[in-house]
This record gives C-alpha cells, structure tokens and sequence, in this order.
C-alpha cells in the first residue's frame, strides 16, 4: 500500500476529488496548510501599506490506497491540479507499512 499526499491550489480541490473518486479512491484526508516553495510568497497592499504575504494558502490531499491504484490516483491528480502556472503544487508517494481499522481491527487493504 502507498500514501499520496498531495499539495494542490484550494479552487482545485473539488475538481481533483471528483477525479480520484472516479478512479476508484474512495477515502480521503483533507488539511488547508499554509506555506511555500519557489514563489516565495508575494506582495500585498492594504490600506496603502505594503507587506509581504510569506505563507500561500494550499489544501493538502492524504490517501492511502493499494499499489494497482497508485499511478491512477497520480495521473487524476495530476490532470485535474494542474494550472501550467507556479504554485500548482507537489505530490509525495510513502510506502505505507500497516493500516489498522479502529473499529473493527481489520487491518491492511481490508481497512481501507
């Protein structure tokens, strides 16, 4: 099994859930983070003072999913983030060693 963790730009959000959910993926973990890469930020005005904004608003997408769905998963990610301008984002893919459903203790795919 693998984890998808995803950093996409938040009006993104809903179209990338869609595609995952076509593909298959049936849970998900959502996060609205804050934070950066290579745009460093950028330059706000308000009531005619300038300050920078250093941390972007992003949505981080978590899924944990059967190796056969992975590269699916990547691809909807990727098709549905994707803008062609700075910011769109990373995708991080973990092994994922043991997965315990609280509930009812089936564990690994079963728990998924």
């Amino acid at each position: 099994m693998k984890k998808i963790e995803a950093i996409i730009k938040p009006f993104k959000m809903d179209d990338v859930r869609e595609a995952l959910a076509e593909v298959g993926v049936s849970g998900m973990t959502v996060t609205e983070v804050k934070g950066f890469g290579r745009q460093k930020g950028h330059t706000e005005l308000y009531r005619g003072a300038e300050y920078n904004v250093d941390f972007l608003p992003k949505m981080k997408l978590e899924v944990v999913i059967p190796d056969g769905q992975v590269e699916l998963a990547i691809e909807a990610i990727m098709k549905t983030a994707q803008t062609g301008k700075i910011g769109d984002g990373k995708i991080f893919v973990y092994e994922v060693e043991r997965v315990i459903r609280i509930r009812t203790g089936e564990e690994n795919e079963d728990a998924v």
